[in-house]
């Protein structure tokens, strides 16, 4: 468990099997004064090289975690058919190198948690395992589909904000150390990816929830991809996603 003196949360989304990026993120929280527990979106597997120390550790602390589509790919309850030629080579890798007690964990993990005032899922509340919150729209005719005040979601792999009121939402996105500050609209907030950046910064993406203040702060944390993608190498994962690593795309 991380320890926290207040009642603090992390973040995180889309680990993606990144062993390296995922601890360096962990290390970050404690440095920040701790977390009293950590919300995952999801993703935790897939695409990177280290899918049951990812699932190890994150077993090992204080943690709620909704089920991602990579999770659902690895374990057989998703047909990859729809996934591109390098994401499905790298779920079929996946699949083989997981535990007995891995695949269980990944079966167990629900689509959506409930949290006071939070909805959490991975990527809309209206299709959990693949819709994408890219744009206002979207946003929009997602509002129906939850109850809470706030919604935080993954899959994108980019840092953003949906600022809605009554049926309006405004698209933004969220930059290193920004503060959102929670208040009467609603809100969905995605928090970047731990271990796959897709918005142009290749550092890992997590964020922090201050109950106490009613602030959500997203952070960036810069972590040794070359030994991350020396590991993906080493077990034959598909070129391209290990060159993605280095330009956060």
């Amino acid at each position: 468990m991380l320890y926290s003196k207040g009642m603090k949360y992390a973040i995180l989304a889309d680990i993606h099997a990144n062993l390296t990026a995922f601890q360096v993120v962990l290390d970050d929280i404690i440095w920040r004064g701790g977390a009293e527990e950590i919300w995952c979106l999801g993703d935790i597997v897939g695409y990177g090289p280290d899918p049951h120390g990812c699932i190890e550790l994150l077993r090992r602390h204080n943690h709620v975690c909704v089920a991602g589509n990579h999770d659902w790919a690895a374990i057989g309850k998703m047909d990859t058919s729809d996934f591109n030629p390098e994401a499905a080579a790298a779920a079929r890798w996946t699949a083989g190198k997981l535990t007995p007690e891995d695949i269980s964990y990944l079966e167990s993990l629900p689509l959506t948690i409930e949290k006071p005032y939070f909805t959490l899922v991975h990527g809309s509340p209206r299709d959990p395992m693949w819709e994408y919150l890219f744009y206002a729209d979207v946003a929009e005719q997602n509002l129906a589909h939850f109850k809470s005040r706030y919604c935080i979601v993954g899959h994108s792999h980019v840092p953003s904000l949906f600022e809605c009121e009554k049926e309006s939402c405004l698209a933004k996105k969220l930059l290193p150390d920004e503060e959102v500050v929670l208040g009467e609209k609603r809100l969905f907030i995605n928090p970047g990816g731990v271990g796959q950046p897709r918005d142009g910064d290749p550092r890992a993406s997590y964020a922090l929830y201050d109950s106490d203040a009613g602030m959500i702060t997203l952070h960036r944390v810069s972590y040794d991809i070359k030994a991350t993608q020396a590991r993906m190498a080493e077990h034959g994962l598909p070129g391209r996603l290990i060159d993605r690593l280095a330009y956060g795309f």
